[in-house]
């Protein structure tokens, strides 16, 4: 008999009150702006970083932020706490099957004036309190959970694509304040040098007081420069030391490659935007809470129907331990209750409205994460395409700059012009190297930054940390 009406409440449990799930459109263009899709080309999910970022000592870097790092360290932690709670959201589907034992010793006084006392010992098996889910409440409940299980995954997922992006983009900026750095030495040498230059022609009466001070000056703004360069080299650091979560002396990192030799893929396969559903983490973990918003709403409506439930035993009792198992000392209990709601001031009503209102944030959200990651994919697929030309443009600026300051160096020697003009060649050279240390950074950010905006290594598990 319990057997059958257990099995007849999970067979009832099949009706629900939760919407049929729609994922809405994506508020974006079909294709990029000015991009043709690369069908043939691997998901850049795909692309594992050790294979986007072929430098060793950045290589180096990541792997020792993805065993350190505290966020991703949360959002793993987060996927366990999550995946606990929808086992026990899960477990309210199923009845709890408890033993129990126990003996009572009772004296009381009969209508004889003598008390007596009497005693019973029990054993047997019982469910307390089953919930028959007539309406999907309990399942509804649980599809909330584990889409929010889901979530937290898609969540850790987004993390390491961060950290990973976010590890290379630290590297790429302390690389930078390096090389300018040691640009601003280089250059406070050689100006170090022509302000000798210039003090023995003072000396020697060959030139006036106003080269000297130039010379002077221009020594000044040179230390200035290494030191606000320094500055920068310490902050990288620092942001770096931050993301890798560990002393970068006491880790073996091999030599540094140079910007302009980084061995970065500067190309991946866009694909379609739709494509972004299926490869941006952040995307999947916003579908997944829109999933757990509609089941909600199934909970909710569910609460407005009668909840009945189940409390049954099956057992043994007796006045005796010996005769506890006789086949005529068995009990059982069948106790089944329903609870209708009647009036609670709006509550349910309250509570159904608040579901629906947090599954049009959830859609709300969910489409301004596919509208971010368009944005971020257009704007690094842009600078893929002109990165490159504007380096090359710079490099070309930074050479004329170069002949430049040789010829004006050359004719102040043979004195045909005076001192400015050859400062004047200098601090332009400076400031055209500057810029294109500046522009090589620029560039392997936009690949980084385009690396993550299309979800890159999200689904690739051969590096560490997956």
């Amino acid at each position: 008999m319990r057997l059958t009406v257990i099995t007849l409440a999970l067979a009832l449990s099949a009706c629900s009150m939760t919407p049929e799930f729609v994922r809405p459109d994506a508020p974006v263009p079909s294709r990029y702006p000015d991009h043709a899709s690369q069908a043939d080309m691997p998901s850049a999910a795909l692309v594992g970083w050790r294979s986007m970022f072929g430098d060793p000592r950045l290589q180096a870097l990541i792997e020792t932020a993805l065993h350190n790092n505290r966020d991703l360290r949360i959002a793993m932690l987060n996927v366990e706490a999550t995946r606990a709670q929808y086992r026990i959201q899960r477990s309210e589907q199923f009845p709890a099957i408890g033993a129990t034992a126990g003996m009572t010793r009772e004296r009381s006084r009969s209508l004889s004036p003598d008390p007596t006392v009497q005693r019973q010992v029990s054993a047997g098996l019982g469910v307390t309190a089953f919930e028959l889910d007539l309406w999907g409440r309990a399942r509804s409940m649980s599809e909330a959970a584990f889409s929010r299980y889901l979530a937290s995954e898609e969540a850790r997922r987004a993390a390491k694509v961060s950290l990973v992006a976010s590890v290379a983009d630290a590297y790429f900026a302390e690389r930078l304040a390096a090389e300018q750095e040691a640009l601003a030495r280089r250059t406070l040498a050689n100006w170090k040098e022509q302000r000798d230059l210039a003090l023995q022609l003072r000396k020697a009466l060959q030139n006036s007081g106003i080269d000297v001070a130039q010379a002077e000056g221009q020594v000044a703004r040179a230390e200035a420069e290494v030191e606000a360069r320094h500055r920068d080299v310490l902050r990288a650091r620092n942001a770096l030391v931050q993301l890798v979560a560990a002393d970068l002396d006491t880790v073996d990192l091999p030599e540094a490659i140079s910007l302009e030799r980084q061995p970065v893929r500067t190309q991946l396969p866009a694909g379609l935007p739709s494509d972004l559903l299926i490869h941006r983490p952040d995307i999947r973990q916003a579908e997944q809470v829109l999933r757990a918003a509609n089941a909600d709403i199934g909970a909710a409506r569910a609460a407005f129907f009668p909840r009945v439930s189940l409390t049954t035993t099956l057992g043994f009792a007796s006045p005796d331990f010996g005769g506890l198992f006789r086949g005529d000392n068995r009990v059982w209990s069948f106790a089944p209750s329903i609870t209708q709601p009647l009036f609670d001031a709006g509550r349910l009503r309250a509570e159904l409205r608040l579901s629906e209102l947090r599954k049009s944030v959830a859609v709300a959200q969910y489409e301004q994460a596919i509208q971010v990651a368009f944005r971020e994919v257009a704007d690094g697929l842009a600078g893929s395409e002109t990165y490159a030309l504007q380096s090359g443009a710079q490099e070309r600026v930074v050479a004329e700059e170069q002949r430049r300051a040789e010829l004006a160096g050359q004719r102040y020697r043979a004195g045909v012009d005076g001192r400015l003009e050859w400062l004047d060649a200098q601090r332009e050279l400076f400031a055209a190297q500057l810029e294109l240390l500046a522009l090589r950074r620029d560039a392997l950010g936009n690949a980084t930054g385009l690396y993550k905006a299309l979800g890159g290594g999200a689904f690739h598990t051969d590096d560490t940390g997956s």
